[in-house]
């Protein structure tokens, strides 16, 4: 999960000077930009800031004899870029508004890509008035459709059994027990087992199609073209070929923001109506009936969210990173209201309450989320 490019001011002096670690690597930084001046019209003394990210990538702008570009600086003994530029080619290729690799230094971890926005879809989403974003997830829809339609199996890694197993192991061994300090017995950790085979079972039944995985307003992009009608797609770089449902969960049951029951409801409707009429619902009774297919999204959902929890809790403990793990409440408050309703999920809830010193929540047919992040 990444906090994407944001706006800044172009040509203002001085810039704040950014932090290097290792003197060695800033040296080589700026022998690398110098010589992106030529071929690229790069002008050095405006680089600046964009971005951290959640991994050890971090992102600056800099302007250009034509606009602006990005920066990636990814260590390559911590990062590996290739799947990003090679899933950047295959975004491209389905039509989404990625950004383009204008030169890759791949040895030191350097990399230039286009400036394809500089709002996230999240800066500029009204949080108190659902509907007045309506037309902005209608554009997402197009993105993540269009990313769908172009799937293709064996090109992207698989989303398989032991990759989500090892997601959901993520929260009893960060958040469970490191976070909550508890020590799981016998029985917990059967249970625990129990479920997340129902869970995966559950997941690994339906379609498959290119996943985004981390398909989220954080990582929509405003175009800065006023005519370009595409949602720039960054932070993709993790892929895979897995369950349909995986990104219309994260992009309605979002880390960072929730929404109402009512909004989720219009949109998963709306996104579900044009995926059957391309043919990506022809599954059991998916394409007659939402509520199978929502309950099928309710169960990714789950998946995804214990994970998130789990990772939110590893970047605070292990990577000092404490702002994600705020918004644990969100994660735990999908958990709840999703294992509310469904007989299988009870122990799983029962022990979350415990943890969390929750009452049980109510069963209800569809989530009703309390409050807006």
């Amino acid at each position: 999960m990444s906090t994407q490019p944001t706006s800044q001011p172009s040509g203002t002096f001085p810039h704040a000077p950014i932090e290097w670690a290792q003197p060695e690597r800033q040296a080589a930084f700026h022998q690398w930009l110098d010589a992106q001046s030529s071929g690229h019209g790069v002008r050095p003394a405006t680089v600046r800031a964009a971005s951290a990210d959640a991994s050890f990538r971090r992102y600056f702008r800099v302007d250009t004899t034509n606009g602006s570009c990005i920066i990636m600086d990814a260590p390559p003994d911590k990062e590996n870029c290739e799947p990003f530029v090679r899933i950047a080619g295959l975004m491209r290729d389905a039509g989404l508004y990625a950004p383009r690799i204008l030169a890759w230094d791949e040895p030191q971890g350097f990399m230039l890509l286009d400036d394809i926005g500089h709002q996230t879809m999240m800066e500029v989403i009204q949080r108190d008035d659902p509907q007045a974003n309506h037309a902005l997830y209608m554009r997402a829809l197009d993105a993540l459709l269009a990313l769908q339609q172009s799937s293709r199996p064996g090109v992207l890694p698989s989303y398989d059994e032991a990759l989500l197993q090892r997601e959901l192991a993520l929260f009893p061994d960060w958040y469970l027990t490191q976070h909550r300090q508890l020590s799981i017995d016998s029985t917990q950790r059967a249970m625990l087992d129990k479920t997340f085979q129902t869970i995966v079972q559950r997941n690994l039944a339906g379609p498959s199609v290119y996943v985004h995985r981390d398909f989220m307003p954080r990582n929509l992009m405003m175009p800065l073209d006023p005519a370009e009608q595409r949602l720039g797609v960054l932070d993709f770089q993790d892929a895979v070929y897995g369950p349909i449902t995986y990104d219309i969960a994260s992009l309605m049951r979002d880390a960072f923001l929730t929404w109402d029951e009512d909004f989720v409801l219009d949109v998963t409707i709306r996104y579900w109506e044009r995926a059957r009429k391309l043919g990506l619902m022809d599954f059991e009774d998916w394409h007659s009936d939402f509520g199978a297919f929502y309950r099928a999204v309710d169960w990714m959902a789950l998946q995804r969210h214990l994970k998130v929890a789990g990772i939110f809790a590893r970047l605070t403990l292990r990577d000092g990173k404490p702002k994600y793990l705020a918004d644990a409440p969100r994660f735990i408050n999908y958990i709840r209201s999703t294992a509310s309703r469904y007989s299988e999920l009870t122990p799983l809830l029962r022990l979350v309450d415990k943890i969390e010193g929750t009452e049980p929540a109510i069963s209800l047919a569809f989530p009703r989320l309390n409050g807006r992040g």
